[in-house]
């Protein structure tokens, strides 16, 4: 294209070549004008091999058409039931077959579960995640009873309220919905084609028949993937196009970097690098640009300006707090001072569109919250 530009004393013409692997107005446009369920892996594959700059700056664009750059969902999670899994997941601690720090436990009650809850929301947090180490809910009639009672407390604070117990089945999830349910994690962990090399005890069909029981009873679907797992970028691909082909795009899609626990069987595995956890941000942002997308195990491993580059790429969530489930997580503190530093603000309970419009809100509570800096002004001026 041309470009003229007058001068005092002539007309000068500039030439501009449009480079194809630069992101310029018209193709960000096109490429997230609409939110798409058709995705082909060889588009993905195209995406996710974008030179990394121009990735982010693409993502970055999308991100800022679709969400609010200046906000982050603070997000608690809490293990109610530790331990003592009869599944196999090669990378957990909690699996009754490998021989790891982690002890069984059994379901803690429901007082412990709302205290956790309420120092989450007095720290900023607005989602509340409990986290049962079960493959299913088969046989545990009273321990579900108790974690229904501790969704309708929760939810009754204000805070969305998550959980993830394993497999549900349709009545399961109605229940769950009834009590205040927002969300249910419930991870796809890597692509099909990988799956059974790091899972044999559950099938990744069973996982897709959950994650549609959720869906059809009205809950949120927060579902991700580990990455680190040994997977190659074509199963990091497949994880994205699985979800990206779902009839409703998941409401969140958690982000994990494996944490190597030792006597699990990737105890030796070595870091996922950092420029493949930016290129899955970024992709996941441009082909999921309503989802939120979280932020969640081996944060606490990242650098400042490496989190930073991850909310520049798309990253909108982040779990905070004392721990995740077993692995170490970065205190509510560090986090608040932090997007302090950055111009960062916490979002509001149900402030995500696509959680407002399954609850049936218009518009999210009015509450606002607000950073740790201006909160120490306020209080201060009492």
């Amino acid at each position: 294209m041309f470009r003229i530009f007058a001068t005092s004393s002539r007309l000068t013409r500039v030439s501009h070549r449009t480079l194809a692997t630069i992101a310029t107005p018209e193709t960000i446009a096109n490429s997230s004008s609409v939110t798409r369920h058709d995705w082909s892996k060889r588009e993905i594959e195209e995406i996710f091999s974008t030179p990394l700059l121009d990735l982010v700056f693409r993502a970055a664009s999308i991100h800022r058409q679709h969400q609010d750059p200046s906000k982050i969902q603070l997000c608690t999670l809490m293990n109610i039931k530790t331990g003592g899994c009869t599944e196999d997941c090669s990378y957990c601690s909690q699996s009754s077959r490998y021989s790891t720090p982690t002890k069984a436990s059994r379901l803690i009650d429901i007082e412990p579960v709302l205290e956790a809850a309420r120092k989450a929301k007095e720290n900023g947090s607005t989602r509340f995640c409990m986290g049962a180490a079960w493959r299913d809910l088969a046989g545990r009639k009273r321990g579900f009873e108790r974690i229904l009672h501790m969704v309708k407390e929760v939810r009754g604070m204000g805070m969305e309220v998550c959980t993830t117990l394993g497999m549900l089945s349709p009545e399961q999830a109605r229940q769950l919905k009834e009590a205040g349910l927002t969300a249910y994690n419930h991870n796809l962990d890597t692509s099909r084609e990988f799956y059974p090399q790091v899972i044999t005890t559950r099938s990744y069909d069973e996982r897709l028949g959950t994650i549609e029981a959720v869906r059809d009873a009205g809950i949120s679907v927060c579902s991700g993937g580990i990455l680190g797992l040994g997977e190659s970028d074509a199963d990091r691909i497949g994880l994205i196009w699985e979800v990206s082909n779902m009839p409703e795009h998941p409401e969140s899609f958690p982000v994990n970097a494996l944490v190597p626990i030792p006597g699990t069987p990737l105890e030796k595995n070595e870091p996922v690098k950092y420029h493949t956890l930016i290129r899955t941000i970024a992709t996941a942002r441009i082909v999921l640009p309503k989802t939120i997308i979280r932020l969640a195990a081996g944060r606490n491993t990242l650098a400042e300006s490496e989190q930073a580059m991850c909310f520049m790429a798309g990253a909108n969530a982040v779990f905070t707090g004392e721990q995740m489930l077993t692995t170490p997580c970065s205190p509510w503190d560090e986090d608040k001072a932090m997007m302090d530093r950055w111009g960062l603000q916490g979002m509001r309970s149900f402030e995500s569109e696509k959680v407002a419009m399954k609850e049936g809100m218009t518009a999210p509570p009015s509450e606002p919250v607000l950073s740790e800096a201006k909160t120490q002004s306020e209080q201060a001026s009492l």
